[in-house]
């Protein structure tokens, strides 16, 4: 099917409301006190025949549509109120509806006043996450969320939180939704939600419209109050160690960085949400009831209607238009791919123009983003510090999103540094060849080489548009120096330790580096980075065995013989100038079958892009795949899709920390003994390489295990955890050769992602062989930490690291035979590894 000339983007969220009441009379909520008043002729409850078609209305979308997964919210009013009868049978009809068909993410969105430890063992038995609503301390919740009689809710609330914190439910807990109030001290409100250690924390904007503005105090001249407010909670967040992650603040963050946003509220990704009301028929997001009675409204039910019939509806479609989609002043915005509009029902006027306007919130947004832009993206004066804190927690194995971004930032940093390193070296360096001749003209006031003073001229020319590309734009330049390959081609040009002075790095293997490929990186990187900017700019880049690259977006080939191309960049896309041929690649339209351009896939909360073009990305120890057939890409993208919902559902404490900071997967030949291949490079982070598996639950096992290798590369840029002096060589249970005591560091932090797989995958019906497993590498992973400990050679900061991944290891005891068996294997193992 398609709509307005497009395929129609299926649905993969839905708001299923179990009960259109509400214990309590919060005044801000839009379900009860705004424009939409249709509640009033609901059924109190979902009847068991809307649930049942509900569920096989989703089953039927998720199999035409091959989704790997969808997402159900149970919602009200109070969804409580519905009883546990009512909430099992729900999970009950689409746990059977889509079983074999899709993974569940079953969610509940309570306000908690009831939440006891009966609904908590339901939701256990159905794996049912828990959101709860809770506006900051008493004072601040007591605002708003209040009986109808006037009573406060808090106690009732932190006394379900308390519960859900228990060991026993802690798994189940998916964080606080909180409504700013401007009245309410925003460190006060921070620190209280704070203290209950949730998850997540969602500070969300008072819904309002044009026609009904929020309200703002009197001095709100410039109408930034409400980025004020959250600002001064970011500050708070930051200076206390960000305990937790706030889905605002990560979302701008990464929709800078070029990813999807984790909330409706911003960025550019289309919707894919319906509601299905008490009485089965579907609305639209729950957010439009703040526009006007109706707003929300298909004409459409679960009986008679198909959910490609709601994707097609004119209401969901116009959520998916993109910048196509908003208003004039939205589209000339420089912050428009992170803010995306703001929050569709947030832009409605009643004056015709409808939702086509600006959100009411656009002076808080564009404040908001640009001084989280400013604040994260462009302070180079000093790398970030790795704080105990931090260091406690990816001791875990683990990482939260808040721990894994100081990584990302650093990393940031150090390419910046390498950048300047290399632009420095490149225009003081002798040449040695004639290729190398054009970067001693860069400095040259008079030279009778005319084809070398031109190429310094386009060498100077590309660096002042990369200059000021970062002073105008720099979240564009960030995310092409985060590219993993670029660090690759730094240090490939570099070509030696010695240039590298204190910045922690090492020689990259990858093309010919020294100043030729210096001169070709920067321009390649200007040029990326005016292209992802939509900045007017035309950039002479060299050219390599007929290869034009630019980094995060693909590579170009072109006719043999082309030593320089002309790309000429602006907001519909680019084209190159190269000898006699142009070559032009749309933005939103067709490309020149000479470009590759990156396949970016945008899993659940997570974006990671295949790369098969940059020719730097051979840095791994195994050859890289060449370019990716389309079926070979689509064959990766289900099973990423499939490996990552299972990490999701199986091991969800390693999701945050990969969501953070693994982009880039590089695909690697097969081995041809069909071995898995996996590699994480030290020079590349947020990349790792693997032959694609056979299934994807070794995928996943592949991802947890290489990214380790990531963070803790990391890590030790930040951190000195062991003596670089010792020359003494460990056994090492996976490897068939003793290793230096870093590479056992290595392999012991990898080895604890292992641990935690195989125990996930006995848990969840692996038996024997997977119980097994799981003993085999416990015992040798304690084995390997005891190693560590008793070579002497680990700092104290790195004896406190260790320390802690020894508490991390999994404890659980399996059976005499399956203890037998793997001690078996290790035994086999130490016996066979060379001297």
């Amino acid at each position: 099917m398609t709509v307005m000339g497009r395929p129609l983007l299926p649905l993969r969220q839905f708001v299923l409301k179990m009960h259109s009441r509400c214990d309590l009379a919060c005044d801000h909520c839009y379900v009860y006190e705004h424009a939409d008043q249709s509640w009033r002729g609901r059924p109190l409850m979902a009847s068991d025949e809307v649930l049942r078609a509900t569920a096989e209305r989703i089953a039927e979308h998720a199999k035409t549509h091959e989704l790997a997964a969808v997402h159900v919210v149970l919602h009200g009013g109070e969804p409580l109120l519905a009883g546990r009868t009512r909430l099992r049978r729900a999970a009950t009809e689409l746990t059977a509806a889509l079983g074999g068909v899709c993974e569940l993410d079953l969610r509940i969105h309570t306000n908690a006043v009831t939440l006891d430890e009966r609904f908590l063992d339901l939701f256990d038995e159905f794996d049912i996450k828990v959101g709860v609503s809770l506006d900051g301390d008493r004072a601040a919740n007591d605002l708003h969320r209040r009986y109808a009689d006037g009573r406060s809710s808090h106690d009732r609330v932190l006394k379900a939180v308390a519960l859900l914190n228990r060991p026993r439910y802690r798994h189940l807990f998916a964080g606080i939704l909180c409504t700013v109030d401007l009245r309410n001290d925003p460190a006060a409100v921070h620190d209280a939600l704070a203290e209950l250690a949730p998850p997540r924390v969602d500070f969300l904007l008072p819904h309002a419209t044009w026609d009904e503005p929020p309200p703002r105090p009197s001095d709100d001249l410039d109408g930034t109050a409400y980025a004020r407010w959250l600002l001064a909670v970011h500050d708070r967040w930051t200076a206390t160690g960000r305990s937790m992650d706030v889905r605002v603040f990560d979302s701008v963050l990464r929709t800078l960085r070029g990813g999807s946003s984790l909330t409706e509220s911003l960025g550019l990704s289309p919707a894919d949400l319906a509601v299905i009301e008490t009485d089965g028929t579907f609305e639209q997001a729950d957010s439009l009831k703040t526009a006007h009675d109706g707003a929300p409204a298909t004409g459409l039910d679960v009986f008679t209607h198909s959910l490609d019939e709601v994707a097609a509806h004119p209401g969901i479609v116009a959520r998916q238009q993109g910048l196509d989609g908003l208003a004039e002043q939205c589209r000339a915005c420089p912050v428009v791919r992170s803010c995306g509009g703001g929050l569709y029902a947030h832009r409605y006027r009643s004056d015709g123009s409808g939702f086509l306007n600006p959100s009411v919130y656009c002076s808080d947004l564009l404040s908001l983003i640009t001084d989280l832009r400013d604040r994260h993206m462009t302070d180079q004066s000093a790398r970030p510090v790795l704080a105990d804190h931090h260091l406690a927690d990816l001791a875990t194995g683990r990482g939260t999103s808040a721990t894994v971004d100081l990584l990302s930032r650093h990393q940031l940093a150090l390419a910046r540094e390498l950048l300047a390193l290399v632009r420095h070296e490149a225009t003081r360096t002798p040449p040695t060849d004639d290729a190398e001749n054009a970067i001693d003209a860069m400095n040259a006031e008079d030279t009778e080489n005319t084809e070398n003073s031109k190429a310094a001229e386009d060498a100077e020319d590309a660096w002042n548009t990369l200059s000021a590309l970062d002073s105008e734009a720099p979240e564009a330049v960030d995310r092409v120096l985060a590219h993993p390959y670029v660090r690759s081609w730094a240090l490939g040009s570099l070509g030696s330790l010695n240039s590298l002075g204190s910045l922690g790095a090492r020689p990259s293997v990858g093309p010919p580096g020294g100043a030729a490929a210096a001169t070709r990186g920067i321009a390649e990187i200007a040029a990326a980075a005016a292209l992802r900017a939509g900045r007017r700019a035309a950039v002479v880049v060299p050219v390599h065995d007929g290869l034009l690259r630019l980094p995060t977006l693909g590579a170009l080939t072109v006719e043999a013989g082309v030593e320089r191309a002309v790309v000429r960049t602006d907001t519909d896309g680019f084209t190159v100038q190269a000898g006699d041929r142009t070559y032009t690649m749309a933005r939103n339209g067709p490309a020149d079958p000479a470009w590759r351009g990156s396949r970016r896939f945008e899993l659940d909360g997570w974006t990671v892009a295949l790369e098969d073009t940059d020719p730097w990305r051979d840095g791994h120890g195994h050859p890289a795949h060449p370019r990716l057939t389309e079926d070979e890409a689509e064959a990766w993208r289900a099973d990423l899709t499939a490996a990552w919902s299972w990490i999701r559902r199986e091991l969800p404490q390693y999701a945050p920390g990969i969501a953070a900071g693994l982009r880039v997967i590089t695909p690697l030949l097969p081995s041809p003994e069909g071995a898995d291949i996996s590699s994480a490079a030290r020079d590349a982070f947020g990349a790792v390489a693997i032959a694609r598996p056979a299934a994807p639950e070794t995928l996943a096992l592949l991802l947890v295990h290489e990214f380790q290798h990531v963070k803790l590369g990391a890590v030790l840029d930040l951190a000195d955890l062991h003596d670089p002096a010792c020359a003494t060589l460990f056994y090492a249970p996976w490897r068939p050769d003793p290793r230096p005591l870093e590479g056992l560091l290595q392999g012991t932090y990898a080895h604890l992602a292992v641990v935690d797989f195989w125990l996930a995958r006995w848990r969840s019906g692996g038996g024997r062989e997977a119980e097994v497993q799981f003993s085999r590498w416990r015992d040798q992973t304690a084995e390997a930490m005891g190693t560590l400990v008793g070579s002497k050679a680990l700092t104290v900061t790195g004896e406190r690291f260790v320390a802690g991944l020894r508490e991390a290891l999994a404890g659980d005891e399996v059976s005499a035979d399956a203890l037998r068996a793997a001690r078996r294997v290790a035994e086999e193992h130490r016996r066979g590894v060379r001297p």
